[in-house]
């Protein structure tokens, strides 16, 4: 796959900038997520955003947010920070998030409070990637497909993971302005015959069998149980082994790769082609003709795969838009912290 010139940018708007003091400001900056949160403390001017401190907890370890960052700023050498940035994995409104997948409830107002901040500001995980998507340099990126790469427009980023997460960029002739959606829990469509047997098995465990139930860590998993019923001898043992001892999704995706267990490359194969799916379906609610960015923690540890088992193609299987659709370019995100620098370029720069 090619990757980018140096000089790519994206203009996303960050209005704060002209606005900020001339000494900077210091800005804790959070992304939570269902399995683990990234905690960073930066020192932002009108220039840039300077990495001061940066700690990874697991997120199952705290029962609230608030004792994590307690613990990260009572840290030997801890600085107290002038603003909060949280993006967090679930819808926030008037301040307020219950992250969909922890269970955790945050209240903007009651963490200025703790930690007698100036401001909290917190906003959807997905949507702080898209901020982070102005910091993002061209060793950061990777072009699944080039598409018209000068081509404007709105842009999409679906990022699979604990959860299923998905934000737009709108462009409005100059800048990109981000906003949140939590598409990931509309209802998958089912096509093939094999579709509807997984629906069926899917329903079976959850009911509602939405798009994050086959576009997520944990839905590579329930893939594989479901093909793993028509085995012939049951599973060999080393993976046996993995799939109790280890990350799942993570053995399953491994197994694929060195092609070492036939249900775990056709686990893949469909986890491949349903990414590929509601890709082309976001792009399409959102004509997203500036670009679809592929983020989470999946999408950069499979990258071999998305080539091998033919995303591109399944991205185009759609309904009378091939036209519109193959002149989307079509964007890998390596960088884990693009929605940690997103939340810190938010709480620095943007509208509070």
């Amino acid at each position: 796959m090619p990757v980018f010139n140096d000089s790519f940018s994206i203009p996303v708007s960050l209005p704060g900038k002209s606005t900020l003091p001339l000494n900077g400001l210091k800005i804790l900056a959070g992304d939570i997520g269902g399995t683990k949160t990234n905690l960073a403390l930066f020192h932002a001017t009108r220039n840039k955003l300077e990495l001061i401190d940066e700690t990874r907890y697991s997120s199952t370890e705290y029962d609230s947010v608030k004792f994590m960052i307690r613990d990260f700023l009572d840290r030997p050498g801890g600085v107290e920070p002038d603003r909060i940035c949280l993006g967090v994995a679930g819808p926030v409104i008037d301040g307020k998030a219950e992250l969909t997948n922890l269970h955790w409830e945050i209240d903007s107002d009651e963490l200025m409070k703790m930690f007698k901040v100036e401001n909290v500001s917190m906003i959807n995980d997905l949507e702080a990637v898209a901020y982070g998507l102005s910091n993002l340099g061209a060793e950061e990126l990777m072009i699944i497909r080039e598409g018209n790469p000068l081509a404007r427009g709105n842009m999409a980023i679906l990022a699979p993971g604990t959860g299923l997460g998905q934000a737009g960029l709108f462009w409005d002739g100059k800048y990109y302005h981000p906003f949140p959606t939590e598409g990931g829990h509309c209802d998958f469509s089912p096509r093939t015959e094999e579709d509807f047997r997984l629906t069926r098995f899917l329903q079976k465990l959850y009911g509602i069998v939405s798009w994050e139930k086959l576009v997520s860590g944990p839905a590579i998993f329930d893939i594989y149980k479901f093909l793993d019923q028509s085995r012939a001898g049951g599973a060999p043992e080393w993976l046996l082994e993995g799939l109790k001892n280890e990350d799942p999704s993570v053995v399953i995706s491994q197994a694929a790769e060195e092609e070492s267990d036939e249900v775990c490359i056709h686990t893949m194969e469909l986890f491949v082609r349903y990414l590929a799916r509601e890709s082309s379906n976001l792009v399409l609610k959102m004509k997203a003709t500036g670009g679809l960015f592929l983020g989470g923690g999946i999408p950069p540890k499979i990258s071999v795969l998305l080539e091998r088992y033919n995303f591109f193609d399944h991205f185009m299987d759609c309904d009378r838009m091939q036209n519109l659709l193959e002149e989307v370019p079509l964007y890998l995100i390596k960088d884990d912290k693009t929605g940690l620098n997103g939340a810190a370029s938010f709480g620095a720069y943007g509208i509070h």
